[in-house]
């Protein structure tokens, strides 16, 4: 059986926050590649829910955080489609990001003219 594995690391300040996020996986060769954040789900077979770890440096932009999150419910509504089929429930997840992304435009059109 081939086995994959992937390496994250967390570099925290003194007050625990997240300064750095670098990660690599076996699959794609020694190279360090580095992130401003990461969002990790995994369904826990003994528990049945959801586990889940967000961290996010401390040099990235709230807007930049917004569409981490639509762009990641975007990729779930993808994969939901592909392993299910189910087209009303990928649809509903499509319309939702478009939705978000229409809001955190418009908040940054009215920053822009502040």
């Amino acid at each position: 059986m081939k086995k994959s594995e992937i390496f994250v690391s967390i570099a925290l300040d003194d007050q625990k926050i997240p300064e750095a996020i670098s990660w690599r996986a076996t699959d794609a060769g020694e190279k360090i590649h580095f992130a401003k954040a990461i969002n990790i789900s995994l369904w826990d077979r003994d528990e049945a829910g959801t586990m889940k770890i967000d961290l996010w440096t401390k040099d990235m932009p709230v807007d930049e955080m917004k569409f981490f999150y639509i762009d990641t419910i975007g990729a779930m509504a993808q994969s939901l489609l592909t392993a299910t089929n189910d087209e009303v429930m990928a649809q509903k997840m499509r319309k939702l990001c478009e939705e978000l992304s229409n809001h955190v435009e418009s908040e940054r059109q009215k920053g822009d003219k502040e």
